[in-house]
């Protein structure tokens, strides 16, 4: 896969994602805008809470990946992709770091050649 391709992917699965979220999420959120409510709905049942769980946990791996990576690799600006991660969610903050890392960790190491 070229560079052009990967990047049209994650643009892709980050802004289909963000269309599920504004027509799934939202609505119900204008008529209640209770966060807190809204956040215990992803706990209703046992297979909501497993999704939820494995949401919270993608956040928290990619966190830490973002952390560990900008003191190793100095990629920078990866936490606007977990505030994009925490709203609307993991599956738009993640391939945006992926774009972002990719753009940094190209030009470094065609900086050290």
């Amino acid at each position: 896969m070229n560079d052009k391709l990967f990047k049209i992917s994650m643009a892709s699965i980050a802004v289909i994602f963000t269309g599920i979220f504004c027509a799934v999420v939202l609505p119900p959120l204008i008529q209640n805008p209770d966060i807190v409510a809204a956040f215990g709905a992803g706990f209703v049942n046992p297979y909501a809470s497993g999704y939820s769980a494995d949401v919270l946990l993608c956040w928290l791996v990619l966190a830490v990946w973002i952390v560990y990576e900008r003191k190793t690799l100095k990629v920078k600006h990866g936490w606007w992709c977990l505030l994009l991660a925490m709203m609307p969610g993991v599956a738009v903050g993640f391939p945006v770091y992926l774009m972002v890392r990719l753009k940094q960790v190209r030009q470094e190491s065609v900086n050290q050649e």
